[in-house]
């Protein structure tokens, strides 16, 4: 049985920057409401923001033996994103392996299970990612995969994808529908843009604005003057 496969197929840096300069939400929504992990996977700050590569780990419930595995193979830009059975009694990543990380040249750290020293790591920067905050520590026992696809969040992740988080969240694109995204991001800031300005004039309802009049008067909204 082979626990780490080095070598996964990375999307290049110029699609992963394009996508950066996209919010989880935006892209979320331009790919079709699609790719979001769940909710409670939250920045320990939310300053903290990233965008980079899928570098799947598969670690027991409690135990972080293959994170400090991944860390050690993952490359510069690299995400190192953990399923651990999301087991939230545990930190199993602190502001140690994050320094580890952060000498790396890695993009973030994710998993749904917990991470503790989350004042260091707000004062570190490094972007951490997690279901919960917990000071109780972990054992390093059992052996996991290694990019391998994994479940996280509600969602299977695949070593490669695209992975972009901010305070909002995370959420997850195809590398092979990465370019089409970002023109469809684009194109749904640019019609924002366009409804904002709108807002900004103030020579319209919110209603009018929205394109919802018509909807309404179909569903029978009755509003008393």
């Amino acid at each position: 049985m082979i626990h780490v496969r080095t070598e996964i197929d990375r999307p290049s840096p110029e699609v992963v920057a394009a996508l950066g300069r996209f919010s989880a939400a935006t892209i979320h929504e331009a790919q079709g409401r699609k790719g979001a992990l769940a909710h409670r996977l939250k920045p320990v700050d939310p300053a903290m923001s990233f965008c980079g590569p899928a570098f799947t780990v598969e670690a027991q419930a409690g135990d972080n033996i293959m994170v400090q595995v991944a860390i050690s193979y993952a490359r510069p830009g690299d995400v190192v994103i953990v399923a651990g059975s999301e087991f939230e009694q545990a930190g199993s990543f602190g502001d140690v392996l994050a320094t580890a990380c952060q000498s790396k040249g890695l993009a973030a750290f994710v998993t749904d299970s917990g991470v503790r020293d989350s004042a260091d790591l707000r004062t570190l920067g490094f972007p951490v990612f997690s279901g919960s905050i917990c000071i109780e520590g972990t054992v390093k026992e059992t052996l996991g995969q290694v990019n391998r696809p994994i479940s996280i969040g509600g969602r299977i992740v695949r070593p490669g994808d695209i992975l972009r988080g901010d305070a909002d969240g995370i959420v997850v694109v195809d590398p092979l529908e990465a370019e089409e995204v970002v023109r469809l991001c684009r194109r749904r800031e640019d019609h924002e843009a366009r409804i904002r300005e709108q807002h900004r004039r103030g020579d319209r309802t919110l209603i009018e604005v929205h394109g919802l009049t018509e909807k309404l008067k179909a569903k029978g909204l009755v509003v008393e003057e």
